[in-house]
């Protein structure tokens, strides 16, 4: 069973930083990605920003610049290095790990973690 546990998660004024952390029971390289999701009350869930197995990387335009996406191989953990936060980017945050072996991908979830950005 694959698991994966948020922390770094909490209240901070606009403008400031937060580190996320996700820690995977298995290597990161088991995935075909690996990211970072976010869902605010009364809104869909957005993908935030991804890594591949590979180490490339992706972005929401709308944290492009103030956010960036990283992972510890030998620790099976990957990080959200938040930057520049701005009261809408409070939201719960899901880490999530996709697999593709023989069908549709599987993804699995973190149980998620509450940032909240203060105006």
């Amino acid at each position: 069973q694959v698991q994966l546990v948020e922390s770094g998660g909490g209240l901070v004024q606009a403008g400031g930083s937060l580190r996320l952390s996700c820690a995977a029971s298995e290597s990161v390289f088991s995935f075909n990605a690996m990211g970072w999701y976010r869902q605010a009350p009364g809104k869909q869930r957005e993908l935030v920003a991804a890594i591949s197995s590979a180490g490339s990387t992706t972005y929401a335009d709308s944290v492009k610049g103030r956010f960036a996406i990283s992972r510890d191989n030998a620790k099976n953990t990957v990080y959200l290095q938040m930057n520049s936060l701005k009261p809408e980017d409070t939201a719960v945050y899901y880490c999530n790990a996709q697999r593709v072996h023989w069908g549709p991908a599987v993804d699995y979830w973190g149980q998620g973690t509450q940032v909240t950005v203060s105006s």
